[in-house]
C-alpha cells in the first residue's frame, strides 16, 4: 500500500478517502459539490479500490487540487479530465470508472486460480489508465472509455 493516501483501521481494514463500508459489505462513495449542499452519489461497489477511484475522479474534477496528494490513487487519474464537466457528467464518469475497476476485479478473481494477475495498486509503478498484465498481454481499463461529455 505504500504511496497511497489510505489509513489503516485497528481492525486491519483499509480506509480510503471518500469511501465507507456498509454493514452488508458493499463499499460506497459520495462527494459534496463545492459551493452547494448538494451531494453526488458516486455509487456502490464490491471493492474499496473501485469506490476510491470513483471518488478520486470526482474530487479532481470538482476541486481541481493543486497537489495530487489528496487522491487515493493519483497515478491512475486520467490526464484529460476536464474541469468544465457538469456535476451529472462527473457523477457518471466517476461511477463508470468505479464499475470498470469492479468488473476488472471480477475477471481477475475468475482467472486468479490459474494465472498470476497483479492489482495496479499493489505495484510501485502505475500507468495513468490502470493497466494489468496477464501472461504478457496487457489488459487495459481506461476511464477514457467511460467518460461522457
Amino acid at each position: 500500500m505504500s504511496g497511497f493516501a489510505a489509513e489503516e483501521r485497528s481492525s486491519g481494514e483499509t480506509k480510503y478517502k471518500g469511501v465507507r463500508r456498509r454493514r452488508w459489505g458493499k463499499w460506497v462513495s459520495e462527494i459534496r459539490v463545492p459551493g452547494s449542499q448538494e451531494r453526488l452519489w458516486l455509487g456502490s461497489y464490491s471493492t474499496p479500490e473501485a469506490a476510491a477511484i470513483a471518488h478520486d475522479l470526482a474530487f479532481y474534477c470538482l476541486r481541481r487540487p493543486s497537489s495530487l496528494t489528496a487522491l487515493n490513487f493519483p497515478s491512475m487519474l486520467p490526464p484529460y479530465v476536464s474541469p468544465n464537466m457538469s456535476p451529472k457528467s462527473i457523477q457518471r464518469a466517476a461511477s463508470d470508472a468505479g464499475m470498470a475497476v469492479d468488473a476488472a476485479h471480477m475477471i481477475r478473481q475468475e482467472t486468479r486460480a490459474t494465472e498470476n494477475v497483479t492489482e495496479p495498486w499493489d505495484n510501485e509503478h502505475h500507468s495513468s489508465c490502470g493497466s494489468w498484465e496477464k501472461q504478457g498481454e496487457p489488459l487495459s481499463i481506461s476511464v477514457d472509455d467511460y467518460l461522457y461529455f
